[in-house]
């Protein structure tokens, strides 16, 4: 097998990628479904009524930050996930069996996207840990670079279903589709061998276990900077529900097929991110901050886009650039953290990514409904390019980067990393001082 998929030749890997795939599709359509719900049928096309669901949904791995990290690290992850992905599978169900009674509501779908919320606080930073424990810390990069190919390949398909099916059955189906897509993953999860799994021994849990984790990032300033990245971003511009559902609608005045086409669009894009990811053996804050602002650029470039065709178009390259970004900064995080602080360290940053969406959601969907949907993309635009300034004032004092003239030609110097060094970066051929 080749090296952009040779975490594949792992059986543990393998069974665990096949379930995740199949959640991941039912996941994308309830997405899409979700949010069409929201915008069409229970609202007359309201931008804050989705970015107040994606707060609810994603507010929660801020607010239980502690409690979560502590359990990817201090519980057993693989029965962790089969309670939580059992859960999200009973919310879908239930949300499902609302829609097509005909009795669902604004409030209705308030409350399960905040329950959905809880779990997924828990199931996240567990989840994204959990690839460590399938995988040798040699194809750790490798490995989440396909889980982030799995993830998007579904989030290509999984839109473009669920416009034709929200045409055909409605959106309650979607959710019941959903739910069963669960039982591929836990099924996965219980045919694993246990035997092989990589684990190491757990932490011991101590008065300061739940504060250990910020002391450690605190220690690292290349984690701090790539949280503050990553807020940026997060919060500002990975609002993809609202500026494609609000472009679609309320400028190319589209359909829900529509909808799920410049969604699966952009997901073409980071589905090649993925894919690129998956050949590199260590990506670094360079790389970031260079996704960082082709992910401005292109927000600013999909802002003007005229017609539905040309916005798609843009916006796989939006995808491409985000996925990049993404796909690094998990990467990064997970390499250079110690295996014992990873849970911690991955809750940390799920905290920061989803827990900036109560903040960012509503303003940007306040900025849609107030000027319009395409000074929304403004915002995002002007997140990216914000967090490319964060990574160049890293490189600058951590890493010495200068601009010098040198016979004629403008170059540039950069000094090797420093901080968080272990083997496998040395393996994967960077140069330590």
């Amino acid at each position: 097998m080749n090296g952009m998929f040779h975490s594949l030749r792992s059986y543990n890997y393998r069974l665990w990628a096949g379930g995740a795939l199949v959640s991941n599709l039912g996941t994308w359509m309830q997405r899409i479904g979700q949010d069409w719900l929201v915008l069409t049928v229970l609202t007359p096309h309201s931008a804050t009524a989705v970015g107040t669901v994606m707060a609810l949904q994603f507010g929660p791995p801020l607010l239980l930050l502690p409690l979560t990290g502590l359990a990817a690290d201090h519980l057993d992850r693989r029965k962790l996930l089969l309670f939580t992905q059992a859960a999200a599978g009973l919310l879908a169900l239930g949300l499902g069996v609302v829609i097509l009674t005909g009795v669902v509501q604004l409030w209705q779908v308030y409350g399960f996207a905040l329950l959905l919320g809880c779990v997924t606080a828990f199931d996240a930073p567990a989840r994204q840990a959990f690839v460590s424990n399938l995988v040798s810390d040699d194809n750790l990069a490798n490995a989440v670079a396909l889980n982030s190919t799995s993830f998007n390949g579904a989030r290509m398909i999984g839109p473009a279903v669920a416009g034709v099916l929200i045409a055909a059955v409605g959106e309650g189906w979607l959710f019941l589709i959903n739910a069963g897509s669960y039982a591929a993953v836990l099924v996965s999860l219980s045919l694993l061998r246990v035997h092989e799994l990589h684990t190491e021994a757990r932490p011991a849990s101590t008065r300061g276990s739940m504060m250990a984790g910020f002391r450690y990032v605190w220690r690292r300033p290349d984690l701090i900077a790539v949280l503050v990245m990553l807020f940026l971003i997060g919060t500002f511009g990975f609002n993809f529900a609202i500026f494609i559902s609000t472009m679609s609608v309320t400028v190319f005045h589209g359909n829900a097929s529509q909808y799920g086409l410049l969604t699966s669009a952009m997901a073409a894009g980071t589905l090649c991110g993925a894919l690129l990811s998956a050949r590199r053996p260590f990506p670094g804050m360079v790389l970031m901050g260079g996704a960082a602002a082709a992910f401005g650029v292109a927000l600013a470039v999909a802002a003007a886009m005229p017609s539905p065709l040309l916005f798609a178009i843009v916006l796989f390259f939006v995808g491409l650039a985000a996925l990049t970004f993404m796909t690094a900064s998990n990467s990064m995080m997970q390499l250079t953290t110690e295996r014992a602080m990873r849970g911690r360290v991955l809750a940390l940053r799920i905290a920061v990514v989803m827990g900036g969406t109560p903040l960012g959601a509503p303003l940007v969907g306040w900025v849609v409904d107030r000027f319009g949907a395409r000074w929304a993309l403004g915002v995002g635009a002007l997140a990216g390019l914000a967090a490319a300034a964060v990574a160049v004032a890293y490189l600058v004092r951590y890493r010495h980067l200068r601009l010098f003239r040198d016979a004629g030609r403008l170059r540039l110097v950069i000094h090797p990393e420093q901080v968080g060094v272990n083997a496998v970066r040395v393996a994967a051929g960077e140069r330590v001082k």
